[in-house]
């Protein structure tokens, strides 16, 4: 969500307001859509291995707790947006309904589940540009579509190969061969989005072309990198666990924000 006000230069103190009161309102919105996902799927994750010992599914959070919980984010939430400008809270409002969708429906669907799930990210960066008052760049939300449809293909291939279908429905839909044809897909998408984003700017010479091309150069890297994890070690079960704990993606991580400070 802050990628936006690193590519869109502004006054700073305002653009992190701004961007600190879009993140409260996606994280409330967010941990409203996962309480409410494991709450509908807590018979589900008890098949699962990975999920059993979830507070809902292990029976140690009994559901009419989890809906008291979930009441209180929403007022919250509902608070917030009454509080900011309807021009600037749709992407929240999009992303609520979108979930509920998903977690009564949609997440059933194959391939119709990895899209809404990286679109809920697209939702993220759009709010970003609209909290900073700035246009959305059709690059940079296609960048975040295609690197988050990289992450959630890559926990559906391990899905497939670990359960084999028995755990999500929505695996009948995918096979190995067509989730790597998707994957490798996506990767080559991200890479091009993101190139023309980093290269599209008029005022892109000297220092800041120098570190949209080393920024390219590092992302290309840690895209490689990931599908070596995914591909030859067996990971991408959890996308975050893989993200933070593999050493190349996360000095890719480190070089690739640096290299972000010098383009704003």
């Amino acid at each position: 969500m802050a990628l936006p006000a690193v590519l869109v230069h502004q006054d700073a103190a305002r653009t992190a307001l701004a961007v600190l009161w879009a993140t409260a309102l996606f994280t409330l919105a967010s941990v409203a859509v996962y309480v409410l996902n494991d709450i509908t799927d807590r018979e589900r994750d008890r098949l699962n291995p990975a999920k059993s010992h979830r507070p809902l599914a292990s029976g140690a959070l009994p559901p009419r707790a989890a809906w008291t919980y979930l009441a209180v984010i929403a007022t919250a939430l509902a608070v917030g947006v009454a509080l900011a400008s309807p021009a600037t809270a749709w992407p929240v409002l999009a992303y609520l309904v979108l979930n509920l969708a998903y977690s009564y429906r949609l997440k059933h669907v194959s391939l119709v589940d990895s899209f809404v799930v990286a679109l809920g990210f697209v939702l993220r960066a759009v709010q970003g540009y609209l909290a900073i008052g700035a246009r959305p760049s059709s690059w940079l939300l296609l960048t975040v579509l295609s690197s988050c449809l990289l992450l959630v293909l890559g926990k559906r291939r391990r899905e497939l190969i670990d359960v084999a279908g028995e755990h999500r429905p929505a695996l009948a839909g995918y096979s190995l061969q067509l989730v790597d044809c998707l994957t490798m897909i996506s990767a080559t998408l991200t890479a091009v989005a993101l190139g023309i984003c980093l290269t599209a700017a008029p005022d892109a010479s000297g220092t800041a072309a120098a570190s949209a091309f080393l920024t390219l150069t590092v992302s290309v890297f840690a895209v490689f990198r990931y599908l070596q994890v995914l591909l030859v070690g067996g990971g991408g079960a959890d996308p975050v666990r893989t993200l933070f704990r593999d050493r190349l993606l996360i000095g890719c991580g480190v070089a690739w924000a640096g290299l972000f400070a010098l383009l704003a």
